[in-house]
Formats: C-alpha cells, structure tokens, sequence
C-alpha cells in the first residue's frame, strides 16, 4: 500500500500544530555540533510523525534528520524532518517548516512542507504539479542575474571547512538583485516553487531537507539538480540548484566561476 498527497497533507498539517503551539517556549537546547542544535520540540514532532507513518505502512524506511535511518523493507522510503529551521524556531524567529516526503524505488513521488506561522501548505504528486493550500503554483520567469532575487544558507561547519558556500555568496550579491538567507531549506525550495524567489542553491544538507521541496519546486517548472547540473540532488556529496529555468544555466556558470 501506498500513501496519498491527502495523507501527507494532513500529517505535516497536524505536525505544525504540535510546532505551533510550542513556538515561544523555552526549551533545553542541545547541540549536535558548535551552531546545530536540537530541541525536544523536534523530538516530539518527530515522533510523532514516525508514529503516524508506522502505523500506517509499518514496512517502509524511513530516513529522518533526529532518528537517522530507522531500516524497513522493501522499495519505499520516506524523508522527514520534523523541524526544518531550528536556530530560528530556538530564537523565536517565526520562519521554519515541517517536510515529509514519500519515495518508490528512489524516485520522489509526494511531498509536503508546511510553514504552521503563514498556515501555508505547499505539496506535489510527481507528474501532477504543484500547489499552495491547493492552488497552483508555478516558478518565476525572470530571465537574467541582474534582476534576479536569489536564496542559500550555508553549512553547519562553516567556522572550520573552507567549502563553505561564502565564496558563492559574494559572487551571487554582486551579480543579482539580492540574496537572501531564511534559514528554511525546504522553505527557499517552496518560495521558488511559487516564484517568490528565482534560485536557491546550497551546499552539504541531507535528503530530509531537500526531498519534498526539491519535488515541489520540480513539479512548479523549476530545474532541480547539484551544483554540477546533474539530476541526482539527494546523493552524497549533496548539494542543490533549484532555479527557473531561464537563470539555472546562468547560476550554473557562477557556481562554476566561468565569469
């Protein structure tokens, strides 16, 4: 049994009320390194939504940011991060999402993120489109740098890696109109979804982040690969270029350095 777009809906739904109603709270805060921390807010979420999931294809794997790869058999996995923008929800700073996206055989085929702050519902079926709260979405049609509003974040390890996308930053600041940083990966994939940024791209984040955005902003028209241009975003080493299709080539010259 597989599930439906319906029941993803409705898990990352129920899941941003157990977020939302915990949003201002105190929490002790853990940390997985130096600026990556982890609160019970997301363990809660979490278990939740590995409950729910369980529950209802108890033989599926899923792969989740807390709990890691909790095995299961057969062809289906599921990507889930209860809580995606952590450093934000900590600091009462309401951007952050819930994500839970469904695979068969490796390939994405629903997705859901959830923003519980804008009550805003953004999902995709593979080959059915996008849709916000049910509407239709589709990406921008800006077609040049220049005039171009651009989104990243950059890695946890960015005190002690020299990769760490700062390089990248500048070069997009001083050919675009903007870049901003939400701190939401799942997030900047949906707002190019619904063409409220052109492009976003990233360096090292795990498939739980990217696997229902990266569906969603696929299935609204936008190109979706690594930073090399290839389809594969959820392999290791990861990272992602989510642009409309007129500015992905023209990120992909950057991300490069050919000018």
């Amino acid at each position: 049994m597989e599930p439906t777009l319906d029941f993803i809906e409705t898990l990352v739904r129920q899941a941003g009320d157990i977020l939302r109603a915990g949003f201002g709270q105190r929490y002790a805060v853990t940390y997985k390194s130096v600026i990556d921390p982890v609160t019970e807010i997301d363990k809660r979420t979490e278990a939740f939504l590995l409950g729910e999931i369980r529950q209802h294809f108890p033989k599926h794997k899923i792969i989740s940011e807390e709990s890691g790869d909790t095995g299961g058999e057969g062809s289906f996995t599921w990507y889930v991060d209860p809580l995606d923008g952590t450093v934000n929800y900590t600091h009462g700073m309401p951007i952050y999402s819930v994500t839970v996206a469904f695979a068969k055989e490796g390939e994405i085929l629903l997705g859901a993120v959830y923003d519980p702050t804008r009550d805003e519902c953004f999902s995709a079926e593979k080959g059915r489109g996008a849709r916000l709260n049910d509407e239709p979405i589709q990406v921008s049609e800006i077609s040049d740098l220049d005039h171009s509003l651009l989104v990243t974040g950059f890695p946890y390890d960015i005190r002690i890696n020299p990769d760490n996308n700062l390089n990248h930053f500048a070069n997009f600041t001083l050919r675009t109109q903007a870049v901003r940083r939400l701190g939401s990966a799942a997030l900047d994939l949906c707002y190019v979804a619904a063409g409220r940024f052109d492009g976003f791209w990233e360096i090292r984040l795990s498939p739980w982040d990217v696997a229902a955005g990266g569906l969603i902003a696929q299935e609204a028209g936008a190109i979706v690969t690594d930073l090399y241009g290839n389809p594969d975003f959820l392999s290791t080493p990861q990272s992602i270029l989510a642009a409309n299709p007129l500015i992905h080539s023209l990120m992909l010259r950057v991300l490069s350095n050919r000018t």
